[in-house]
């Protein structure tokens, strides 16, 4: 079984390729996926299926190159955290962001069964307006 760093690479890894499968093969039937509350898709959505049509659909519908690239994975045990940088361009402003952001998963039994979003809201949401 791969190790808790391994999968949540993976993740990014198909993120980066367009590779919703591979993305949504990770995560637990019933993870618990909390975006920024103050940001665009703030919440807490229970489920793959949750996650796709409440972040995943509205990113592919609202922004153009939405990019979520990490710079570092620090594990201990089951916790990966990932510091990294988002960007994009808003379709409907044409105005770009970039923003640092950090991910917090729990991992068991080799799926992720928790996601935790850090970031700065504000900056995420300006080219919205």
């Amino acid at each position: 079984m791969k190790d808790s760093n391994a999968i949540v690479r993976s993740v990014y890894d198909a993120f980066a390729a367009g590779d919703v499968p591979g993305v949504l093969g990770v995560l637990a039937p019933d993870i618990r996926w909390t975006e920024a509350l103050g940001g665009p898709y703030g919440g807490v959505y229970v489920g793959p299926e949750a996650v796709v049509e409440n972040v995943f659909m509205k990113l592919a519908g609202e922004w153009n190159d939405f990019a979520a690239v990490p710079r570092e994975f620090v594990g201990e045990g089951d916790t990966v955290v990932v510091i990294g940088d988002y960007s994009a361009t808003h379709k409907g402003t044409g105005k770009a962001f970039t923003a640092p952001f950090a991910h917090v998963w729990k991992i068991a039994d080799g799926k992720a069964v928790a996601f935790e979003q850090i970031t700065d809201t504000h900056v995420h949401r300006q080219p919205m307006a």
